[in-house]
């Protein structure tokens, strides 16, 4: 077996986390790989290769880290059809399938004992007031936010869901998520909580000036547009899955949809969504 580790080494744990999976998996007979950033960080005796040959060559991809990490590593596993594990050496990481002390778990992945959830995609195309697309996204695991930039006010933004007219929102800005996003940022501005296995897109805004807009949750095959009125005067920036943002014009549209692909994420424990939510939710509990 060939595995392809992914650590973030900005978290405090993950470089020693990392060292502890690379003398167990070792110990396994199995190939270990990572990027080419990391040679000189771990052992020579391991393959350093740059993206291409690492993720078509592994049969599986190990995120250390954060759900920031595990996401970033899936956005780069997916093209390559490779399911992914996540290691938490973080907080919540509600997308880990391992904490960072359960690393004897992984004789499982090497034995080929474990299964794999898929998890819904979003992507998303920004258009000009012409009409011409200039930006889009393929990949979306958690979250699309469009909200204000640099200044501290309340934005207007139309959202419509396939061609029909839903609300025009006064707010700080929306959220628009995937299944798996509802944990994250949608869950932090009131959204719902849904189970990944149940494919629907989520519209949540945030800090909204009304006493009556709520979450809603569309159907998985409906096209969500935001679209930025054309007298609006202050920044609007959308970010993908946190990563940086970018500033769209007035008369601007977002499109957003369910994506063809899916990403796949390893799972070794039997923890049901709702065990996994309840353990994680109970570290914040006071």
């Amino acid at each position: 077996m060939k595995i392809a580790l992914l650590p973030n080494l900005t978290r405090q744990n993950a470089a020693e986390v990392t060292k502890n999976i690379c003398l167990f998996l070792e110990n396994s007979n199995v190939e270990i790989m990572f990027e080419k950033k990391m040679k000189g960080v771990f052992s020579d005796r391991y393959a350093y290769l740059d993206d291409a040959q690492l993720f078509s060559s592994c049969d599986i991809v190990v995120a250390v880290g954060g759900d920031g990490s595990i996401i970033h590593a899936a956005k780069k596993a997916y093209k390559y059809s490779k399911a992914i594990l996540g290691i938490n050496a973080g907080g919540l990481a509600f997308m880990a399938g391992l904490e960072k002390h359960e690393t004897e778990l992984l004789s499982r992945l090497v034995q080929g004992d474990y299964s794999t959830d898929r998890r819904m995609l979003l992507e998303m195309q920004i258009f000009d007031a012409d009409g011409s697309m200039f930006a889009e996204e393929s990949c979306c695991v958690n979250d699309i936010v469009i909200a204000r930039g640099k200044m501290i006010k309340l934005v207007r933004l139309n959202v419509s869901c396939d061609g029909n007219r839903i609300n025009e929102y006064y707010a700080d800005g929306i959220i628009v998520s995937t299944p798996t996003g509802t944990t994250a940022y949608s869950l932090s501005a009131g959204g719902p909580v849904v189970d990944p296995r149940i494919e629907s897109i989520v519209l949540t805004p945030i800090c909204t000036h009304s006493l009556f807009s709520r979450s809603i949750i569309f159907d998985s095959e409906s096209e969500i547009c935001v679209s930025v009125p054309e007298d609006e005067k202050d920044e609007i920036c959308v970010s993908v899955d946190g990563e940086d943002s970018i500033v769209i014009k007035p008369s601007s549209r977002v499109v957003i949809k369910k994506s063809a692909d899916y990403a796949d994420f390893i799972r070794i424990k039997n923890d049901s969504f709702i065990d996994v939510l309840n353990s994680k939710l109970a570290q914040r509990r006071v």
